[in-house]
């Protein structure tokens, strides 16, 4: 039976470097983020979302993730409508893939939402990543040039550090690629002899 192996962490913690360099190696990563967002492209979800947060969400027929993200990140209320729209199709099509690469002794599925979205108890062990404040923010705002507030708005929307440390199997603390690298070698190792 294929394990599977949760990668969670905050935004700019470093998850996706991580779970690329774990797929160099050859093992199956699933990164639920860009899934979800090929998944929102549907016309089925399409429908499903402006049915419930109007057509100023299109534009040009598909979703305007810049303006659904407005609507949502401020009001739990309306991110947990959005999550109940996506979720259930993103792991529909986790399961799916997991069956393609059932001869697979272990794959990852990289989330930064693993727990808030309770797709962790799916998951046969956890791993979270971590990283400073500052380090985060000034990766996010890079990465999305943004401005600082908004990336601490979104942050406040995710569980902290030790919640997660809390509920998972590893930590890795990334400060530095090699360490980091290191970190995830020695769990690979472990994974393997299990």
């Amino acid at each position: 039976m294929t394990k599977i192996i949760g990668i969670t962490g905050g935004i700019g913690s470093g998850k996706t470097m991580i779970a690329e360099y774990i797929k160099s190696l050859g093992v199956p990563v699933y990164i639920a983020d860009e899934e979800a967002k090929a998944i929102m492209t549907s016309e089925k979800i399409i429908a499903a979302i402006t049915s419930e947060f109007g057509k100023e969400v299109l534009i040009n027929g598909e979703i305007n993730r810049a303006k659904l993200a407005q609507l949502v990140f401020n009001n739990p209320e309306k991110l947990k409508k959005l999550n109940s729209i996506v979720h259930p199709e993103v792991k529909k099509h986790f399961d799916t893939w997991v069956e393609k690469h059932k001869n697979y002794p272990f794959v990852f599925k990289e989330a930064a939402i693993l727990f808030e979205s309770g797709s962790n108890k799916y998951c046969d062990a956890v791993i979270t990543v971590t990283s400073p404040l500052e380090t985060r923010l000034q990766r996010v705002m890079k990465r999305d040039k943004t401005q600082r507030e908004s990336v601490l708005k979104r942050m406040q929307n995710q569980w902290s550090d030790e919640k997660r440390i809390a509920k998972s199997d590893y930590v890795i603390h990334n400060l530095s690629v090699d360490a980091t690298i290191k970190q995830v070698d020695e769990i690979l190792k472990i994974l393997k002899n299990q």
